[in-house]
């Protein structure tokens, strides 16, 4: 939707990621990348290290009329690294050596080679090869040890801007700015603005009501100015709405859609902003001591709790108290509590959190015990059944016992995604949370 409409496709190359043995995950991040900047993404195309596979989806993004093609992978040192030779060949351009590169390769090999008894001769053939450059082409100081390239259009034939970056994801986002500065990229992006976004998180609310409010609104205010996507990840409902920027169309539509879902779903909203519910609980703990008490997730809320950087500040610790005894033993869960109601109830999640409050002397704690499956479910207590409770050292407590849906993976990580939900309610002060 930029003004000129600045268009782009992604080729994500290695056989593992056809196999299934590997997932793709620079293309996302890329897409995400380029959305920002204004860039409308067409295609993400995957394809093996096969030479003639690779020039094929290279051709078939140029008859598309594609202005930016960005590539990740194939650029190490073996022979089945095949990009930029076949970037150099279809956009007619020779491969030379960048002496420069080839300096910058050798330094960064030489610090790996006497530790790791590397052989010489191909060592010298893989920092070579990596020193190739298509004639015109802007190389990129790597991340590991493959520069990335910025290859403009063929000055004749005319034909997409390439971006050629190395498959590991860490050398990608290390080597992203550096590429959108080359003169290359700078020439195609200077053609586009970004978006101006919006981005609504609900919890609670299934995307075919979501549907249903968006055909709504269309019924009275013209949404084709306005892009709408939906997706469901994390258990999370993402509508990311965006616009050309001073479109005055555009953003009536964009506002009649957050008045809609605010007023049928404000209550399951829970970020403007497209902030995370990791993201949110991280701040909302910010002067708080939070403890867990897991059986059936296992320590995975613990996990997700922990993962950002700076979590020590607030996060004392977690029991996963998987058996009977390590409830008793560990938290001091009643064993005649579990005896009368069972180690999956209302009754033995709040012991659950009282023993994590008492152990680490929090200030919040939050249990969970459940029956994930795919067995031990009886008809008063299904698979899927999962008890909570969140209580604070001054005895707020926020506890439900819903049926949640799926297999076993699903019903755990789903059950983490509404424990830091109810978290983050009893934190804002806000009860309830939205059904599940």
């Amino acid at each position: 939707m930029a003004d000129e409409g600045v268009r782009a496709g992604i080729v994500a190359t290695g056989s593992e990621l056809l196999t299934g043995r590997v997932t793709d995950r620079n293309g996302p991040w890329v897409a995400e990348q380029l959305g920002e900047l204004g860039v409308e993404v067409s295609h993400l195309v995957l394809v093996g290290d096969r030479g003639e596979d690779m020039a094929a989806a290279l051709r078939f993004l140029a008859a598309d009329g594609v202005d930016l093609v960005v590539t990740t992978g194939g650029l190490g040192p073996t022979a089945d690294d095949l990009t930029a030779e076949v970037v150099a060949a279809e956009t007619d351009r020779p491969l030379e050596l960048d002496e420069h590169m080839e300096k910058v390769v050798g330094d960064i090999i030489a610090k790996f080679a006497d530790r790791l008894r590397w052989d010489a001769d191909a060592l010298a053939a893989a920092n070579r090869k990596q020193a190739m450059v298509p004639r015109g082409a802007t190389p990129i100081r790597p991340a590991g040890t493959a520069p990335g390239l910025a290859v403009p259009p063929h000055p004749e034939r005319g034909g997409p801007t390439v971006l050629v970056l190395p498959g590991p994801p860490r050398e990608v986002r290390a080597m992203w700015d550096e590429a959108l500065a080359s003169e290359p990229l700078r020439a195609v992006l200077a053609r586009t603005a970004p978006y101006t976004e919006t981005h609504l998180r609900l919890f609670g609310v299934p995307e075919s009501e979501i549907a249903a409010t968006l055909r709504e609104v269309g019924e009275h205010t013209d949404l084709e100015p306005l892009e709408i996507t939906t997706c469901l990840r994390d258990f999370t409902l993402e509508v990311d709405l965006r616009h050309a920027p001073a479109s005055a169309p555009a953003a009536k539509a964009r506002d009649a859609v957050v008045a809609e879902i605010d007023r049928k779903h404000g209550r399951a909203v829970f970020s403007r902003t497209g902030q995370t519910i990791d993201e949110l609980l991280f701040d909302l703990l910010d002067g708080q001591v939070i403890a867990t008490a897991e059986s059936c997730t296992g320590g995975l809320l613990a996990g997700r709790l922990t993962a950002p950087a700076g979590a020590s500040a607030h996060v004392a610790g977690g029991v996963v108290s998987y058996s009977n005894d390590a409830k008793a033993d560990l938290l001091g869960v009643p064993r005649e509590l579990i005896e009368a109601h069972g180690a999956v109830s209302p009754e033995v999640a709040e012991a659950m959190a009282d023993g994590a409050l008492a152990r680490f002397g929090a200030t919040i704690a939050v249990a969970i015990t459940g029956v994930a499956g795919p067995g031990g479910g009886t008809e008063a207590k299904p698979v899927g059944y999962v008890c909570f409770c969140v209580r604070t050292a001054d005895g707020r407590t926020l506890a439900r016992d819903p049926v949640l849906p799926g297999e076993r993976g699903d019903i755990r990580e789903r059950s983490v995604v509404l424990a830091m939900h109810l978290l983050r309610r009893v934190l804002t002060g806000q009860g309830e949370p939205a059904p599940v």
